[in-house]
């Protein structure tokens, strides 16, 4: 149930925070009001779009809370959340707000994470009804209708064990079907991804050696022009240093006649031996330049062979890396096909057969909860006017399981005597509509739904 809503800066409403009570909650004022801010409210925590004009004038930005404690349904609103990648409740309790305006945009959360609006669309769908002349109404959506019947049967937990093994057997009959596709593979696809396997791994490639390569043929491409700037900057440096050698001996002789400048000697010292260990290293360096011309051919066909690849299977070393990867996987999947096909089946089989146990549970406590639920809304309908209309819930058998169970739901009503059931939302008009939503509402008032 809705516990507490808080608004600000909506319309009229400048600051409102409203804890709610169980049971009935009637609000009521003359016109203008403001009674409609709270529809308005509700329907943004239910994603409807934010309109900017409904910022209290005078404020920059608007937002709507709301506060919710579940019964029932929290294995759903668990499920969804989940599903949307969000983070399950943390208890009963379901924590939903919308801001928008501030020069920020359009905000919406739930407990407390950043989330889309279509989430608070499908949290809407499990959270409240708004009931209007043009408003949608849950009570006729088989699914909703279905949801109802299992939440009156306490049937959470026969719910939550069909999803997973819904999901498992859906996820066992992909792969299936996948790797029968495989088995279509024709001997020009197997041969056409064998050369595939074997480019790649002759390749003997690895992520990095790509930026090595380059920064390798990058010295090697310029070995003339390394080897003559290294050899003009050493043949200078020694140049200097022979002549550093004249200004050291003046300069000894200067500090003889007047030692108040030896610490000019001692700077003219350091700075001679560093030039002497630059000029040093250079001749290293430029001993070590060796390149061998046929490295330079090899380097180029090795970058041209990563080009070549990186055409064929990717934009990236690591692209190509990854689908060799694959299409290794693939061909050990088709040769050994016969052995993974009899795995998958197997597999498939154990999901479906887990599927039916648990579609079997849900079934039965359905079956048996139906005519309870029937009888519970045809006396809350009796106490509504309804003196001798006739409500149904009756289960079909599904073509095929579905996400929901083996069977739907199509709730039927007959508001006069002698006259047949039908469908709810092909009899019943909106006036009729509203006591019977009430009257299930009524019913359903121990789960929240």
């Amino acid at each position: 149930m809705l516990a507490v809503l808080k608004i600000k800066n909506l319309a009229l409403v400048d600051d409102l925070t409203w804890e709610l009570g169980p049971g009935l909650v009637g609000v009521t004022g003359q016109t203008g009001a403001g009674k409609s801010m709270i529809v308005g409210a509700l329907k943004l925590i239910l994603g409807e779009r934010a309109n900017h004009d409904l910022i209290r004038t005078g404020e920059s930005s608007c937002s709507v809370e709301a506060i919710f404690e579940l019964g029932g349904n929290l294995p759903q609103v668990n499920q969804l959340l989940e599903d949307s990648g969000l983070e399950p409740c943390d208890g009963n309790t379901l924590v939903v707000k919308r801001v928008f305006g501030g020069g920020s945009g359009n905000k919406q959360f739930v407990n407390c994470s950043p989330c889309t609006l279509s989430v608070l669309k499908s949290l809407g769908d499990q959270l409240v009804d708004l009931h209007g002349p043009h408003e949608h109404q849950s009570l006729l959506s088989q699914d909703r209708q279905l949801a109802m019947l299992d939440a009156y049967a306490q049937a959470g937990k026969e719910r939550q064990a069909y999803a997973s093994a819904w999901r498992a057997w859906q996820g066992a009959s992909e792969a299936l079907e996948e790797f029968r596709g495989l088995r279509q593979a024709t001997d020009a696809e197997i041969e056409l991804l064998r050369y595939q396997v074997e480019e790649i791994e002759t390749a003997d490639l690895d992520p990095g050696q790509e930026i090595d390569l380059e920064q390798r043929y990058r010295l090697v491409t310029n070995g003339a022009r390394l080897v003559d700037l290294t050899g003009e900057a050493a043949r200078g440096l020694g140049s200097a240093v022979e002549q550093l050698g004249e200004v050291h001996r003046s300069i000894r002789e200067l500090e003889k006649l007047d030692p108040s400048i030896a610490t000019l000697t001692g700077g003219f010292e350091g700075a001679r031996v560093e030039l002497e260990e630059i000029e040093r290293g250079l001749s290293e360096y430029l001993g070590d330049l060796e390149f061998d011309p046929g490295e330079v051919a090899e380097m180029e066909r090795r970058i041209d062979l990563i080009e070549s690849l990186k055409r064929k299977y990717g934009q990236s070393l690591a692209d190509v890396i990854a689908y060799g990867v694959q299409a290794r996987e693939r061909l050990r999947r088709i040769d050994q096909r016969e052995e993974e096909l009899e795995r998958l089946e197997a597999a498939a089989a154990s999901a479906r057969k887990s599927l039916d146990t648990a579609g079997a549970a849900l079934t039965q406590k359905r079956q048996a909860t139906a005519p309870k639920l029937a009888k519970e809304i045809g006396g809350q309908l009796e106490d509504l006017g309804f003196k001798q209309s006739y409500f149904a819930v009756p289960l079909s058998a599904a073509v095929e399981p579905h996400s929901r169970g083996f069977e739907t739901v199509d709730f039927q009503f007959a508001p006069n005597p002698g006259e047949p059931p039908k469908p709810l939302r092909v009899v019943a008009s909106s006036g009729e509509m509203s006591r019977v939503m009430l009257a299930v509402k009524s019913a359903l008032a121990d789960q929240d739904q």
